[in-house]
């Protein structure tokens, strides 16, 4: 009796999820295509900052048209724009999951025993954007570089970056509604830490 009680509850949860997902996935791709490009502009500029922490390079131009974010670097011991090198970070291609993500968010919704894992998620989210464009630009610049005569090619950090802009590209924004998904799956019960000590010393 209960299991044949369950499935119409099942049903019905599964249903829900679904239209949570399918509605979640217009209202996010509408929204998206209005907030794309300045969130684009963001992540590329915070991430081009970073890349001259690990790079003697300095930034000249941050510049958007369209789709596209254009950066500007010229080498730091020389710092003449005539050895500018310019980037460009096509946002479609490291956001077009975005939407899709968040109807995956959205559909967890019912299963989520704490709402909070939302924000990690995001995080998530954040940070394997802000990795496709700075492995993206360290990867361009090792290359412009040693073109340049400014690095040896053949080195170990020229093979870093193509091994990172490697797999970010090809591995991990390619399955980020299903990380993002796995993640919310698997810690959907989790409880923050404090309120777990905190049970453990009532009991």
């Amino acid at each position: 009796m209960d299991k044949e009680n369950k499935k119409p509850l099942f049903r019905s949860v599964v249903l829900k999820a679904s239209l949570i997902f399918v509605a979640a996935y217009i209202v996010s791709l509408v929204a998206w295509l209005g907030i794309k490009g300045y969130y684009g502009m963001a992540i590329t500029t915070i991430a081009s900052h970073a890349i001259t922490l690990f790079k003697d390079v300095d930034i000249v131009s941050i510049l958007r048209q369209g789709d596209i974010v254009s950066v500007g670097f010229i080498p730091q011991k020389y710092g003449v724009t005539i050895l500018k090198t310019t980037i460009d970070v096509p946002i479609s291609n490291y956001t077009f999951n975005a939407p899709l993500t968040f109807a995956i968010m959205a559909a967890f919704y019912s299963f989520l025993r704490r709402k909070w894992i939302y924000l990690e998620a995001l995080l998530i989210l954040v940070a394997v954007h802000f990795l496709f464009v700075f492995s993206l630009e360290g990867e361009k610049l090792s290359g412009a570089l040693e073109t340049q005569g400014y690095a040896k090619g053949g080195t170990a950090s020229q093979i870093f970056w193509e091994f990172l802009w490697g797999f970010i590209n090809n591995m991990v924004v390619r399955f980020e509604p299903f990380l993002i998904g796995a993640y919310l799956f698997f810690f959907r019960s989790r409880e923050p830490s404090v309120k777990a000590d905190r049970k453990k010393v009532k009991k």
